[in-house]
């Protein structure tokens, strides 16, 4: 599968772009109207920016920015370009006369520009170099290139190769689920290039399947693996202690595998193309690797037999048998004698970690926040410094104007005493005299909250106000004011989503362990984790809490996808130990019968194990925060911490606390609700003596 996969892949090739256009908002109708009126006019605008600290009047500095930019105009996709040296270019050019900009017209939107395109404009221009007295630096989001070196994943890999090792203490069983994830994330990456062909997917989805794939992948086989090493070391061959596996932690992984899929398809509900996009790309690559985990995994243990505990590190190699002698058993029974204290002192500290998530801010960061290697940044400071920080996401009003242009003549001088306004642009026409557009240049950055507000306010007072009893109709675009459309839309859809995720859970986890208190517990808590996960991005990128120890390059607002595409990770990644955890729960239960050693046990034979798999999680998350794609960072601090939460307060603390409160109660399930069909994730409760006493039935005598 991984060999024909990537030849399929790299025969067809892949196709990454970005998108967030929603249909039937105004900066839609706004780019519908351009691209019909002014087909070369109707794309984004990037800039060749000048800065040239003797002036750029300077005839060198003339004659570079005229080549440059007739060089520039030959690229294709570009339909023009307006020089600071232009009657048309006049506010082009910094009071001070040391900063200029040309505008480089393009045919598409920002979004929608391949990445060839914006390197051969990126080398054409020299970007950061000194020449002719002048430094030239290109800006427009269509120019942010994400540079992905591989260092991230090899760090994850190797954090998980130490913590595999210390968990094992066996080189054999280590390399078993890092070989399982390599070939599972391989064929991801090759699914995910295909899947580019077919829709809209920003360049950094690669590296979020890695991210995912590398955490499922080694957590699934690493799963699957401690099963079969604990059927070995309590006497079955390996044929049998193969069963063993597949049929108990194979089960979980099955299911676990599914609800993350199944929370991540979630995505293609909000009815936005690249997170759509996004969700397919991270989906796919969790399906591979679970069906890497349950057939690539056994057939490398029919191979590897009782060989795998062979390469031991000295005094790093354990038993898997479960014993009530061992440490996490005894955790459990003290965390079950104090069950009240355990349970608020959980909820406490998952409280004070949610507390920033309410001050949430959405939006789309803006190329301010890129590191200031990247030329877009260098640009962006440059305009920022020579015109102001609006200049970096001019607003786009497309207007249509049956009476002519002159009727826009009363909005466009009331533009230019609104507060909030830099500059207002002349009106421009079109040959039939029924359409125009102003550019309307802001006083804050395109991620500042008072943009957002002033686009708002021109939408709601000011343009109605003064377009009444006209026939003028104007709609507010742009690539600023189509964010400000996705932000409002996918806040609006984000509650509905979550709730639909939850009511889903619900209904599964109800059917798989024939309980009531068991789903709404298990929901509530990873709530929580969220929650707690929600808080701490906010403190770090809304608030800037440990930019510089982070490189998160200072403050700004959250990407609107963020959340829910955290959402649909995270929950579906913490109902994997949910389920572990409590699969092998209701295993004992059903076999004693006691509930408060049901739990004991249940914790004592998996807690490690979730310790373990959380602790690669964490790590291969953790590492790429090491990169420099902000929203990558985002996701990785995201994860990184609600997978702590999750394995630590709540797994190991506020499950046996809660159960240990609900007794009994944990496994009511009414009479009426026996219609609900079973799924069984846990295996029968004697599958292991069963399958010990057919081995010596077979044992020959």
């Amino acid at each position: 599968m991984l060999v024909g996969l990537t030849v399929v892949s790299g025969k067809v090739g892949d196709d990454y772009q970005g998108g967030f256009r929603l249909e039937g908002t105004e900066s839609a109708r706004a780019q519908d109207l351009l691209t019909v009126t002014f087909p070369d006019r109707a794309g984004d605008t990037g800039q060749l920016v000048i800065r040239a600290p003797g002036g750029i009047d300077q005839p060198q500095v003339q004659a570079r920015v005229e080549r440059v930019l007739a060089r520039i105009e030959k690229v294709d996709r570009v339909t023009g370009s307006t020089s600071p040296y232009e009657p048309e270019g006049l506010f082009q050019v910094a009071p001070k006369r040391d900063v200029a900009y040309a505008e480089i017209q393009f045919a598409d939107r920002a979004t929608e520009i391949r990445e060839y395109v914006a390197e051969e404009i990126i080398d054409l221009a020299d970007a950061g170099r000194k020449v002719d007295g002048a430094i030239f630096e290109i800006g427009g989001r269509m120019f942010v290139i994400d540079q992905f070196g591989g260092a991230s994943e090899t760090i994850g890999l190797f954090a998980a190769m130490v913590i595999l090792l210390i968990a094992f203490g066996s080189l054999l069983a280590m390399g078993l689920p890092m070989l399982t994830a390599i070939f599972g994330i391989g064929c991801g990456f090759a699914v995910v290039a295909l899947l580019s062909n077919l829709m809209t997917m920003p360049e950094f989805t690669t590296q979020l399947a890695a991210m995912i794939g590398l955490g499922v992948g080694i957590d699934y086989a690493l799963f699957i693996v401690t099963r079969y090493r604990q059927g070995l070391h309590d006497g079955l061959d390996p044929e049998r202690a193969v069963v063993l596996a597949i049929d108990t932690a194979g089960r979980a992984v099955l299911f676990a595998g599914m609800t993350v899929v199944i929370s991540l398809s979630g995505m293609f509900l909000m009815g936005v193309d690249f997170i759509s996009g996004l969700g397919a790309g991270a989906a796919s690559t969790v399906l591979v690797t679970m069906a890497a985990s349950i057939t690539f995994v056994p057939a490398l243990l029919g191979f590897v037999g009782h060989n795998i505990d062979k390469l031991r590190i000295p005094g790093l190699h354990r038993r898997e048998n479960v014993t009530r002698e061992s440490g996490w058993f005894r955790w459990s029974r003290f965390v079950q004698r104090r069950p009240w204290i355990a349970a608020l002192a959980g909820l406490a500290v998952l409280a004070i970690l949610a507390i920033p998530f309410f001050s949430l801010r959405l939006g789309f960061s803006d190329t301010g926040n890129n590191p200031v290697t990247d030329t877009t940044r260098r640009a962006y400071d440059t305009l920022s410094d020579g015109f102001g920080p609006g200049f970096n996401g001019p607003l786009i009003l497309a207007a249509r104007t049956p009476d002519g242009p002159e009727s826009l003549e009363t909005l466009a001088q009331r533009l230019g005493e609104v507060a909030g306004v830099e500059r207002v642009g002349p009106i421009f026409p079109s040959a039939d005299q029924k359409v125009a557009v102003i550019q309307v240049i802001p006083e804050t950055s395109p991620q500042s909250e008072k943009t957002q507000e002033l686009i708002d306010r021109l939408r709601a007072d000011v343009i109605p106000t003064v377009l009444r009893g006209t026939s003028a109709r104007v709609d507010v675009g742009g690539i600023t004011a189509g964010g400000v459309d996705v932000t409002e839309t996918l806040s609006a859809r984000l509650p509905v989503f979550i709730g639909g995720v939850l009511g889903f859970s619900f209904l599964l986890l109800l059917a798989v362990f024939r309980s009531v208190l068991v789903p709404i517990k298990a929901v509530v808590m990873n709530l929580l984790s969220i929650g707690a996960a929600y808080g701490v991005v906010v403190a770090i990128f809304n608030w800037g809490w440990f930019s510089n120890v982070l490189g998160t390059h200072g403050t700004g607002p959250i990407e609107p996808f963020v959340p829910m595409m955290l959402f649909a990770i995270v929950f579906g990644l913490s109902m994997d130990y949910e389920v572990f955890l409590l699969s092998r729960i209701r295993e004992e239960y059903d076999r004693t019968g006691d509930n408060a050693l049901a739990v004991a046990d249940g914790l004592a034979a998996t807690a490690r194990v979730i310790t373990a798999a959380a602790a690669i999680m964490v790590m291969v998350f953790a590492s790429f925060v090491l990169g420099d794609v902000r929203v990558i960072k985002l996701f990785g601090i995201g994860l990184a911490t609600a997978i702590f939460i999750d394995a630590t307060v709540v797994r190991i603390v506020l499950v046996p606390a809660t159960m240990e409160l609900l007794g009994r109660a944990n496994w009511w399930f009414p009479r009426w609700l026996e219609w609900i069909p079973r799924l069984h994730v846990e295996a029968e409760p004697d599958l292991e003596a069963e399958l010990l006493a057919e081995q010596a039935r077979d044992a020959p005598r």
